[in-house]
């Protein structure tokens, strides 16, 4: 999971399923026969721990739960299609039943609005596995609170999920510039979780722009029907725009590269300027400074030019013709009485 230099794309699937397990099982179709890798699911099953009872939103959300009974069909289906699994888990209750569902998870995720939630981040420290961190709208103490917290319960493996939470969200408030910060001061992974606008004819290039920042790890809403207005549909996009974030993903990581390149492959290495005799040099003769020059030249010269130097004070071997490239074959080092 997450290899460097290789797309990795989250299908988020969040409550855009309003409750309707078929739609949720589509999604799960969407994601496994596209370029995803995996597959995202917000799990709550203890809603009194998550929600007050006056909020606005709590009978909506309430009726669009699952049954941990439903919960194992779900995930059972998500991994027979091959996909990763990430569960975002809003409660504790919801942590239980992942540690119980064993090796079927990949990463276990913590949303931003709860990311100062000790207890939570406490019961996510027991998944032996990826913990991801939604840092967006987060404050460096709080992102810094929730990783001390997970390393001071012995969990390492960590990866953080930068996004500006809005949907839809405008290009101006991406700021990707956001992330190489986190990454110097966390020194962790980071993905990037793009909320552009499904209608944007750009979503899929400012999908794919942190990949050309050697950012390989992208998370999208997902729909069967992109405009169909659902939970999330601002965001929220279909197959062709996904095959096209795959691509474009995959261009920017390979144009960016690994950061160790071997320039013994570039063309032009060839081209760099070899050391020659500057005149011509008979054998016995001592090299020094005024017998070398430095000159492109098709004859191939084996030795390093930080290594000039050292042929100085050498005895030429045999006579080396004016532009001949020099190197310890053709001279050797005189012996100190």
């Amino acid at each position: 999971m997450f290899q460097p230099c290789k797309s990795y794309i989250i299908g988020e699937t969040a409550y855009h399923h309003e409750g309707d397990m078929r739609c949720l099982l589509k999604l799960i179709d969407l994601a496994a026969s596209t370029c995803l890798n995996a597959v995202k699911f917000h799990l709550l099953l203890d809603i009194d721990s998550y929600m007050h009872k006056d909020h606005s939103l709590r009978k909506k959300l309430e009726s669009w739960l699952f049954s941990p009974c439903q919960w194992d069909k779900i995930l059972a289906y998500a991994a027979g299609k091959g996909l990763d699994i990430i569960a975002l888990c809003n409660d504790e209750k919801s942590i239980d039943y992942i540690l119980s569902a064993g090796s079927s998870i990949t990463a276990v995720e913590i949303h931003s609005s709860a990311i100062n939630d000790y207890f939570l981040l406490q019961a996510v420290a027991k998944f032996k596995g990826i913990i991801i961190l939604y840092v967006g709208g987060c404050t460096l103490d709080e992102i810094r609170f929730a990783i001390e917290s997970l390393r001071n319960s012995g969990t390492e493996d960590i990866v953080l999920m930068y996004g500006f939470q809005n949907f839809p969200t405008h290009h101006k408030d991406i700021q990707l510039s956001t992330i190489p910060m986190l990454k110097k001061f966390f020194h962790l992974p980071v993905g990037y979780a793009d909320h552009t606008d499904y209608s944007n004819p750009y979503n899929a290039i400012i999908s794919s722009f942190a990949a050309a920042m050697g950012i390989n790890i992208l998370e999208k809403h997902i729909t069967l029907a992109p405009g169909e207005k659902r939970t999330d549909y601002h965001a929220a996009v279909g197959k062709d725009i996904l095959a096209e974030i795959g691509r474009l993903m995959n261009l920017a990581l390979t144009v960016y590269g690994s950061g160790c390149p071997d320039v013994t492959s570039f063309p032009d290495r060839d081209a760099k300027k070899k050391i020659v005799a500057k005149k011509r040099i008979q054998k016995g003769e001592v090299i020094q400074i005024d017998n070398l020059a430095f000159k492109r030249t098709e004859e191939e010269g084996n030795l390093k030019q930080l290594l000039f130097t050292e042929l100085l004070g050498r005895v030429a071997l045999r006579d080396i013709e004016q532009d001949e490239t020099i190197d310890f074959s053709k001279a050797k080092a005189v012996k100190k009485r």
